[in-house]
């Protein structure tokens, strides 16, 4: 890996230089783990008195902060900075999986793999599935029956997405997630629950990342929808029927039942559970462990199981953490009154 100094750091980040350019700097590293020959960031003063102590050559701050003695590169966004200044090291790094067909995997004669794709050991693709450019499918991946995978996209181990699904391009699933399975349906007939056929798919959208072990159904009829840019965590559900906008964030363990509707830049914090049919508007912000049990108007902000508006949520919720204090105030009332009644 070629070295790169501070000062062509710092024209790479469109940043300030204060301090010794000709720094060589081998790789980049965490506030607390980083080392001589490394470069870090801090994204505020909470971690200033850490960075004075870091023994790491350079640190990417922001513009307003200093470093006294340190060799640092001002810039708006250190985070930012630095996600790109690590894109920067990690491009020479040789791929994790060589470019071709393992001997152990199974590919239908009539699928179509394009340019430089990767497919790893007992990998399956089914019939009629099209895999775009430069594509990765790590082992034990399943791609089922007419599947199509876009161009440049990561499926890691264990990845499992079932027929007739539509994944963009870009687009990154993490270990053991499931694309396509059933939804969950059935209608009760004499006694018994009867299984609803899932005839519909799921689309996923450009530029989405899906963490491990998440589940998203395939449509009833119709269509489950990923809007482009959406970031969703590990053990997320989303049922059948769903339709997310773009660019939503939808953390760890959230469920999402049937027929819900998210608009774009939506957030579902951890352990948000979302009622079916409902519409959660553009921006809004359900925060964690929260239950929704009616539509939410855009940019709204929730708290509480049902969620509700969050500055009455928290008001709320601090009645509730005085409620011995209340009840005591009650029996002394109730004894001054008795004692009152007493006199009369």
């Amino acid at each position: 890996m070629t070295n790169i100094t501070v000062a062509e750091i710092a024209r790479f980040t469109n940043g300030e230089l204060v301090g010794d350019g000709s720094i060589e700097i081998q790789a980049c590293s965490g506030i607390y783990e980083a080392k001589n020959g490394q470069i870090t960031f801090v994204i505020g003063d909470a971690y200033k008195e850490q960075a004075l102590k870091s023994e790491a050559s350079a640190v990417i701050i922001p513009r307003q902060m200093s470093l006294p003695g340190k060799t640092v590169i001002r810039v708006d966004n250190p985070s930012h900075a630095f996600t790109r200044l690590l894109k920067y090291f990690l491009k020479d790094r040789p791929s994790v999986h060589p470019v071709g067909i393992h001997p152990t995997a199974i590919v239908a004669s009539t699928a179509r793999i394009g340019a430089r794709v990767a497919i790893g050991p007992y990998v399956v693709i089914d019939n009629d599935a099209v895999i775009g450019d430069d594509t990765v499918i790590y082992a034990h991946g399943y791609v089922g029956a007419k599947v199509h995978v876009g161009k440049e996209c990561v499926l890691y181990a264990h990845v499992s997405i079932r027929e007739e699904v539509i994944i963009g391009d870009r687009v990154i699933i993490q270990n053991g997630a499931v694309i396509g399975s059933d939804g969950y349906g059935y209608v009760m007939v004499d006694g018994k629950h009867e299984k609803i056929p899932q005839i519909g798919t799921v689309i996923i959208e450009d530029d989405v990342e899906i963490g491990a072990n998440t589940a998203i159904d395939r449509a009833r009829f119709e269509k489950t929808i990923i809007g482009e840019g959406t970031k969703i965590d590990n053990l997320v559900h989303i049922a059948h029927n769903v339709i997310t906008g773009k660019h939503c964030l939808i953390i760890a363990q959230a469920g999402v039942s049937g027929s819900a509707r998210l608009g774009n830049y939506v957030i579902l914090a951890g352990q948000v559970g979302v009622v079916g049919h409902l519409t959660i508007g553009d921006g809004a912000i359900v925060t964690a462990q929260s239950g929704v049990s009616k539509s939410l108007k855009a940019g709204e902000q929730v708290f509480g199981s049902p969620a509700q508006p969050i500055k009455k949520a928290f008001i709320t919720n601090a009645h509730i953490q005085r409620l011995d204090h209340y009840a005591n105030t009650i029996k002394d009332l109730k004894k001054r009154i008795e004692v009152l009644e007493n006199k009369q």
